[in-house]
C-alpha cells in the first residue's frame, strides 16, 4: 500500500515534521554524527544548490567558505527552520515552507543524504528512515509556542540528558533561543515576540519539565513517535 500524505504541504505555512529510524534503531551514535545530520539539514534548507552535499564537503575548504557566504549573502531558501532536536533515533524540525515543494524536497535531500553516510560509515544497505516523515500543520501561535517548547525539551523528558544539560544539548536549538549560541540558523522571533525576554522564554521551558517528563511515560498509551 502506497503511503499518501494526508494533508498538503503548502508555502507560508508552518508544520512540525518528525521521523525515526527503522526499529528505532540508534541512529546518531557519534558527535560526529550529529554534527554531520546538523550540517547536512543546514546546507539543503538553501534553494539552488550547485552540489550535492558529499560533493560540496569535497571542495577545497575555501571554495567551501565563499560558497557560504554566498548563500547566506543570497538568503534564498526552499524552508525556514524554527526550531529542531535531533535525538538518537528520531528527530523533530518545526518549519515553513517557503518555496513550492520545499519541505518534501528539503525532507528528500537530508534523510538521503545522511543514509548514504550512515550506510557507507557503518557498511550497511537500504533505508534508514521509515517511510513518509510526518508533517503536522501548525494553525496558531498557541501551538507553535507549545510545540517549540515541546520539541527543546524532547532530549530530558525522553531522560537521554539530565535537566542542568538541556539548555547546552548542541543538537536542538535550544542554545540559540537562550543566546547561548550563535548557530543563527533558526527564525526565532516568530516564537521569542510571544515573550518579554529570554528568560521568559527558559522559564516557560524549564517550569514544564516534570510534566513533560511524566507524559513521556505514558505517551505509548496515547500516541507514538
Amino acid at each position: 500500500m502506497t503511503n499518501i500524505r494526508k494533508i498538503v504541504l503548502a508555502n507560508n505555512q508552518i508544520y512540525h515534521l518528525f521521523n525515526r529510524a527503522i526499529d528505532r534503531q540508534t541512529i546518531f551514535t557519534t558527535k560526529w554524527e550529529y554534527k554531520r545530520a546538523l550540517e547536512t539539514l543546514k546546507y539543503y534548507h538553501f534553494a539552488n544548490l550547485p552540489f550535492k552535499f558529499s560533493q560540496f564537503l569535497n571542495l577545497p575548504e575555501d571554495d567551501r567558505q565563499k560558497m557560504v557566504l554566498e548563500l547566506n549573502k543570497k538568503n534564498e531558501k526552499i524552508v525556514e527552520f524554527i526550531a529542531f532536536c535531533i535525538m538518537p533515533n528520531h528527530f523533530h524540525f518545526l518549519v515553513k515552507q517557503l518555496k513550492p515543494n520545499g519541505i518534501s524536497k528539503f525532507m528528500s535531500d537530508f534523510t538521503n543524504s545522511y543514509t548514504r553516510y550512515f550506510n557507507t560509515k557503518h557498511e550497511r544497505k537500504g533505508h534508514l528512515f521509515e517511510g513518509l516523515f510526518k508533517a503536522v500543520l501548525v494553525e496558531s501561535d498557541e501551538q507553535l509556542v507549545h510545540l517549540s517548547r515541546y520539541i527543546h525539551l524532547n532530549p530530558v523528558t525522553s531522560f537521554i540528558i539530565k535537566q542542568e544539560e538541556l539548555e547546552r544539548y548542541n543538537w536542538s536549538s535550544l542554545p540559540e533561543y537562550l543566546e547561548l549560541s550563535d548557530e543563527g540558523l533558526c527564525n526565532k522571533d516568530l516564537v521569542m515576540n510571544m515573550f518579554l525576554s529570554v528568560n521568559d522564554y527558559r522559564k516557560f521551558v524549564i517550569d514544564h519539565i516534570k510534566y513533560a517528563q511524566e507524559l513521556d511515560k505514558v505517551k505509548h498509551l496515547t500516541f507514538e513517535i
